[in-house]
């Protein structure tokens, strides 16, 4: 519901209402149920979720993300608008072996699926303004943070606010990877700069998709195509598309015809001819990780917390795992009496997520890291690899659940 008159406190405050923040607060407020928690959700703009055109932009969901939208009742507000990813062909440009992934072999109805950031921050929105138990304030920000004994207090600025404070026994910060305010707090991060830049568009082609998310590696960076539904007729895909960072402007700024022959050449044809790209937007990639995820009274979720290389598609669902993961922690904590902003509780989710965001990282940043080299040694490592992976069932079947979200999944409880 949308804030009217704020608490002087609230148990837990979400710094980000984008969809880490509002999907945490979902979460939140499903775990705890007639346990009353109470959940301000804060965000700087008015309205997230944009319209369609043939330029929406769109996210990767694995078939993990899509139990924890179902577990929260918000799957079905996606379900007709989500393009299924029923097949994912990896591929090493110039080199055999690949590896290819079917739903039907893993004996679900979709690897993951591809939904548009519109129909997302839909959805979300419209749960939070619906939840009854779930304040959200939008537009806002937070002008300053400052610890005290019992948690954060937090001064708030905004158009239609008066300058107020508020306290809260935990500040959950989800407010994206350039966060001023952990800048503010003294958190630093480690960065490893790939050297690349991602471009990032929609095209469209002239084969049908079929349902197969396309990644390609190739000497000067790795590329991904991911499925969406026809738009006016066009086979439609999103591009995600790294190239060296000292090429980028170059290749950004290509005719379209040119950068379309170009992605030609690194992608092949399995598309058919590539007909038509969208507005294109580029920018530079590092896998970071913050230095510190808990504080008392603090937590950091999300691109805060961990940014990642895009073409694995990791990012945002490792993001919702942590999310559920410390929700059913707050929630159980709640339930024993305990103060939700106590480092006891706060390292146990650290402790709870440390396996699946580390295997997680490095499978994005390795796999990256491993398809991106021209050394010859690593060369014969990937072709062997793929060949691996694609032949030996088990490793095929380890390699799948990553890729799906569902290699690390267990059930969380505050110890």
């Amino acid at each position: 519901m949308r804030a009217g008159n704020l608490r002087p406190h609230y148990d837990v405050v979400i710094v980000g209402g984008g969809l880490v923040g509002a999907s945490f607060a979902c979460a939140l407020a499903k775990e705890a149920g007639a346990k009353k928690i109470d959940i301000l959700v804060i965000e700087a703009i008015e309205n997230l979720a944009s319209s369609t055109s043939f330029d929406a932009r769109s996210t990767a969901l694995s078939y993990g993300s899509k139990q924890i939208y179902s577990r929260l009742g918000l799957w079905d507000g996606l379900a007709d608008v989500a393009t299924p990813i029923k097949k994912i062909h990896v591929s090493d440009r110039g080199h055999f072996g690949a590896v290819r992934l079917n739903h039907a072999e893993m004996g679900f109805e979709a690897l993951g699926y591809v939904a548009e950031n519109h129909d997302l921050g839909r959805v979300l929105n419209q749960a939070l303004d619906d939840s009854a138990s779930i304040e959200f304030l939008r537009p806002a920000r937070i002008a300053d943070m400052m610890p005290i004994a019992s948690g954060m207090r937090l001064q708030l600025e905004g158009e239609q606010i008066e300058s107020s404070a508020i306290e809260a026994s935990l500040v959950v910060l989800a407010d994206g990877g350039k966060s001023n305010l952990t800048a503010k707090s003294g958190i630093t991060s480690s960065i490893k700069r790939y050297e690349q830049k991602a471009i990032i568009s929609n095209i469209a082609f002239e084969n049908a998709h079929e349902g197969i998310a396309f990644e390609r590696f190739t000497d000067s960076g790795p590329l991904a195509i991911l499925p969406l539904e026809k738009l006016n007729g066009d086979n439609r895909g999103a591009l995600i598309w790294t190239v060296p960072a000292d090429e980028a402007d170059a290749t950004l700024a290509l005719p379209d015809e040119t950068f379309l022959a170009t992605l030609q050449e690194r992608f092949g044809h399995r598309l058919g001819r590539l007909t038509k790209v969208g507005a294109r937007f580029a920018y530079p990639l590092a896998l970071t990780v913050a230095q510190e995820q808990v504080r008392p009274g603090l937590v950091l979720l999300g691109n805060v917390a961990h940014t990642l290389h895009p073409v694995a598609g990791q990012g945002l669902n490792l993001a919702l795992r942590d999310a559920q993961c410390l929700a059913q922690l707050l929630v159980a904590a709640h339930e024993q009496g305990k103060d939700l902003g106590a480092m006891q509780v706060l390292l146990g989710y650290v402790e709870a997520q440390r396996s699946d965001q580390s295997n997680t990282i490095d499978f994005s940043h390795y796999m990256t890291r491993l398809f991106s080299s021209t050394r010859p040694a690593l060369v014969w490592a990937r072709k062997l690899g793929l060949f691996s992976v694609d032949l030996i069932p088990v490793v095929k079947n380890g390699f799948a659940k990553q890729a799906m979200g569902l290699g690390n999944r267990r059930s969380k409880t505050v110890a």
